[in-house]
C-alpha cells in the first residue's frame, strides 16, 4: 500500500469481512431455516473468536497510527498460529470419542461426491426411462439456433479477451495436462523473471539508472536460464511429472502478481471515481470494491450450503469466518510487510479515518450477535440469526450513506 491507497486498502478488507460475515452468513441461515442443520460447535467458536482476536489486533494498531517492519511480521504469522490452533481443534474433536469421528466421517464422505451429482443421475434415470431423447432432440435444435446467433458474440468476446489473456499466459507456468504446451511453457518461464523486474522498475520511484539496469539484467538473466532449463527437463507431449513443485509455486506466485497488478488498476479507477462524484475513497472501498470482492464468496458459500447437505453448511460457515481471517492476516499482513520493508526503518502510518473503526465496531456487533445467538438456538442457522445481521449491516450502511449524503447537500447548497 502506498501513501494514496491506505485509506481504500483498508476499507476494502473490512469492508469485504463484513459484508461476509453479516449478508452471506445472513442469507445463508435465513435461507437454511427449514433445513434444521447443526454447526459443529467447537468450530465455529474458534473461528468468531479468532476473527475477534484478529480485529482487536487491527484496532490496536489503528489506534496507535502506525506500525515497523516487525509488527507487521507479528501480525502477518497470526494466520500461522490460526492454522495451528485449526488442527489442534480438529485432533482434539477427532479424538473426543468414536460418536464425534462417526459424525464427522459421515460429514467428509459426502464432501467428495459433487454437489451437481443428484443432477447427472436424474438424467440417467430418464434416460433409461426413454422420457429424455425426444427433450435432447429439441434442445439440440434450439441449441444449434442460438449457437449460430451466438458465434459472431463469442468472436467478438474472445478478440476483447485476448489483450488481457494472452499476456497472462505467457508470463504465468501452466503444468496440467489439459492446458499444457511447451513453447508457451518455455516462453512463460523465461518472461515471468523480466516482468517481475519491470514491476520492481515501477513501484521504486527512487530507482536510479545503474539499479534499474541491474534489476532488468537479473530479470533476462532469470528468464533465459529458467527457459534453457525448461526446455532441457520438459517434454512436447506431457507436463514434467518430477520436480513438479517449482512449477506450481511459479504458477501461484505469477497469479498472485497478476491479482495485484489488476487490484492496483481497479484502485486507481475507483480513485479518480472518487475525484470525479466527490465520494471519499474510503466509501468507494467499504461499498464497491468490498462487494464485487464478496460476491464469489457470496455464490460459492450459498450454493455449498444449498446443496451439499449437513457437510457442505458446515464448510459454508466455517469459510465465511476463515475467508475474512485469511485475508485480513494474510492479505493485509502481506500489504504490511511489503510497505514497512520499503520503507524502512520508517513505520508505515495510517491514515485517520473515523470511518475505519466505525466499520469494525459494526463487525464486532455482528459477530457477537452471531457468537450468542447460534449456541441459544442450539447451533442451527435460522432467520433469527440472520436477521440480526441484516438488521447490523442495514444499520451501518444507513449510517454510512447518510454521513455521504449530507455533505454532499450541504456542498451543493452553498
Amino acid at each position: 500500500m502506498d501513501s494514496g491507497t491506505e485509506d481504500i486498502g483498508l476499507n476494502t478488507v473490512l469492508g469485504g469481512a463484513f459484508f461476509v460475515t453479516c449478508v452471506v452468513v445472513g442469507t445463508i441461515s435465513t435461507l437454511m431455516h427449514r433445513k434444521r442443520v447443526q454447526v459443529n460447535k467447537p468450530a465455529f467458536v474458534r473461528d468468531v473468536c479468532y476473527l475477534l482476536l484478529v480485529l482487536a489486533s487491527l484496532i490496536l494498531i489503528l489506534i496507535y497510527g502506525e506500525i515497523n517492519l516487525w509488527g507487521a511480521m507479528a501480525f502477518s504469522s497470526m494466520y500461522v498460529i490460526y492454522v495451528i490452533l485449526v488442527y489442534i481443534v480438529h485432533i482434539f474433536w477427532n479424538s473426543g470419542g468414536m460418536d464425534n469421528m462417526d459424525s464427522d466421517s459421515s460429514y467428509n464422505s459426502g464432501l467428495s461426491i459433487p454437489i451437481l451429482n443428484g443432477i447427472e443421475k436424474v438424467e440417467i434415470d430418464c434416460l433409461e426411462e426413454g422420457n429424455l431423447e425426444d427433450e435432447k432432440g429439441v434442445k439440440s435444435r434450439k441449441c444449434c439456433f442460438c449457437l449460430r446467433i451466438l458465434a459472431p458474440c463469442s468472436i467478438l468476446v474472445w478478440i476483447l479477451e485476448m489483450p488481457l489473456y494472452l499476456p497472462r499466459r505467457l508470463t504465468i507456468p501452466i503444468a496440467c495436462q489439459e492446458r499444457w504446451s511447451k513453447p508457451i511453457a518455455v516462453v512463460s518461464v523465461a518472461l515471468a523473471p523480466i516482468l517481475l523486474s519491470v514491476l520492481w522498475d515501477l513501484q521504486d520511484d527512487n530507482l536510479t539508472f545503474n539499479t534499474g539496469l541491474a534489476v532488468y539484467g537479473m530479470g533476462f538473466l532469470f528468464g533465459i536460464t529458467f527457459g534453457v532449463l525448461a526446455y532441457l527437463t520438459t517434454e512436447k507431449s506431457s507436463p514434467p511429472k518430477k520436480c513438479l513443485f517449482p512449477w506450481l509455486a511459479g504458477g501461484f506466485l505469477m497469479s498472485v502478481f497478476w491479482s495485484y497488478i489488476i487490484a492496483q488498476e481497479l484502485v486507481g479507477l475507483l480513485i479518480s471515481l472518487g475525484y470525479i462524484l466527490g465520494i471519499s475513497h474510503s466509501i468507494l472501498g467499504l461499498t464497491v470494491l468490498a462487494w464485487g470482492n464478496s460476491l464469489g464468496d457470496l455464490i460459492t458459500n450459498l450454493t455449498m450450503a444449498l446443496n451439499g447437505g449437513p457437510e457442505g453448511a458446515q464448510v459454508a460457515i466455517s469459510g465465511c469466518y476463515a475467508g475474512p481471517i485469511f485475508n485480513t492476516l494474510f492479505g493485509l499482513g502481506l500489504s504490511l510487510i511489503g510497505s514497512a520493508w520499503y520503507g524502512y526503518p520508517s513505520p508505515v502510518q495510517f491514515p485517520k479515518d473515523p470511518y475505519l473503526l466505525e466499520t469494525l465496531g459494526f463487525l464486532v456487533a455482528a459477530l457477537l450477535w452471531a457468537l450468542l445467538v447460534l449456541p441459544i438456538r442450539d447451533m442451527r442457522p435460522d432467520g433469527v440469526l440472520g436477521g440480526g445481521l441484516f438488521l447490523i449491516y442495514l444499520t451501518s450502511m444507513s449510517l454510512r450513506l447518510i454521513q455521504v449524503v449530507g455533505p454532499l447537500q450541504l456542498h451543493t447548497f452553498t
